[in-house]
């Protein structure tokens, strides 16, 4: 599994793109690797994919809602929601990927998480940006992406 952590610039907000790299038999998602996008786009309206869709919205929820529940020590530390911590993080956007690779394509998720509280046109923080990938992280953990 791949995840990038790409923050918009001058918006507070960033996305997550992961790409799926390994078979998932839990989603009926087992060729992941295409040689064209269009190729890609079949597994993106599959049952399956939509199943993962659907999981992932369900993790990410409760992680931007209780981040520390379930998280290892390490993440804990990382995802620390005290009262000295930044503000939670909304949900945007959740949708399937067409991921390039080296010479294919895969499916992949989409995510943007945006803080509500920031100022607008600023770029999100360098800590919230760390807090975003461990969130991506957590969420790959938990779906078994790794």
């Amino acid at each position: 599994m791949s995840i990038r952590v790409i923050p918009d610039e001058d918006q507070p907000s960033a996305a997550i793109e992961i790409s799926l790299e390994k078979p998932l038999p839990d989603y009926d998602l087992l060729q992941l690797e295409q040689p064209t996008p269009r190729d890609v786009d079949a597994i993106l309206v599959s049952q399956g994919f939509r199943d993962l869709v659907d999981d992932a919205r369900g993790v990410l929820m409760e992680l931007l809602a209780h981040p520390g529940l379930h998280a290892s020590p390490m993440q804990l530390e990382c995802l620390d929601f005290t009262h000295t911590a930044q503000l939670p993080l909304e949900l945007t956007q959740l949708t399937g990927a067409i991921c390039p690779g080296d010479e294919v394509y895969r499916p992949g998720l989409w995510i943007v998480l945006r803080d509500p509280h920031a100022k607008p046109k600023t770029t999100l923080p360098a800590a919230t940006q760390q807090h975003i990938g461990c969130i991506a992280a957590e969420l790959g953990k938990r779906l078994q992406l790794v």
